[in-house]
């Protein structure tokens, strides 16, 4: 009697996975979803998308300086042997020139509107239908959050919003380091058993589209 078939998922190891869409592949970010998700880059948790050479969200970022950072926040860190809390504090609007100048360095989206492949803003999924039919905006959700950030930024682990996957883009500036949780599972005889939370560490670089899965 043959054993029973056990069923061995798409990238068991969990491995990020990179996608490298050409520009016909690109036009449909719902598809091209499903297609990551056939080969199991849910399954780490976090995927990097190179566009298709020569696609930008935005054609120049000289005439952002007077862009206004509505709620800045400052963090502050206190504790000492590997304890430490971080406090939030929100300060006084200022642009991004201001910005520029404190981080010592050369609201909403970024994206240029007329840009149709992966639009942040516009991504043509049915939380596009949620805000244009129902009138429904949820920031963060529906609607793009802009973030600048200094050396040492730090934003708090957590999960999305009704476990919702989350795209990201650097626009520009240093690299930045991303932490993913993700907790495997094995397949046994068609059971699912769950394992330990795995931390994978990975490094976010401009000019790449990064996909968080939950």
């Amino acid at each position: 009697m043959a054993g029973a078939e056990v069923y061995t998922p798409a990238n068991p190891t969990c491995k990020i996975m990179t996608f490298r869409p050409t520009m016909e592949e690109f036009k449909d970010f719902n598809q091209y979803l499903v297609y990551m998700e056939s080969q199991g880059a849910h399954r780490a948790g976090l995927a990097k998308v190179i566009p298709p050479k020569g696609w930008k969200p935005r054609r120049t970022y000289d005439d952002i300086d007077n862009l206004m950072i509505d709620a800045p926040i400052q963090q502050m860190m206190a504790g000492q042997s590997g304890l430490f809390t971080q406090y939030n504090i929100q300060k006084k609007p200022l642009n991004v020139q201001e910005f520029r100048r404190l981080a010592n360095s050369d609201i909403g989206s970024l994206y240029d509107e007329d840009v149709e492949e992966w639009n942040i803003g516009h991504l043509n999924s049915i939380l596009d239908v949620i805000e244009e039919d129902c009138g429904v905006s949820i920031q963060g959700v529906n609607t793009p959050y802009l973030y600048f950030g200094m050396w040492k930024t730090t934003f708090s682990w957590h999960t999305e919003d009704m476990d919702l996957y989350s795209i990201n883009y650097l626009h520009f500036g240093e690299p930045k380091s991303w932490l993913v949780g993700v907790q495997g599972c094995i397949y046994r005889g068609g059971e699912v058993h769950r394992e330990a939370i795995t931390v994978q560490q990975y490094v976010m670089s401009h000019n790449f589209i990064y996909v968080l899965f939950f």
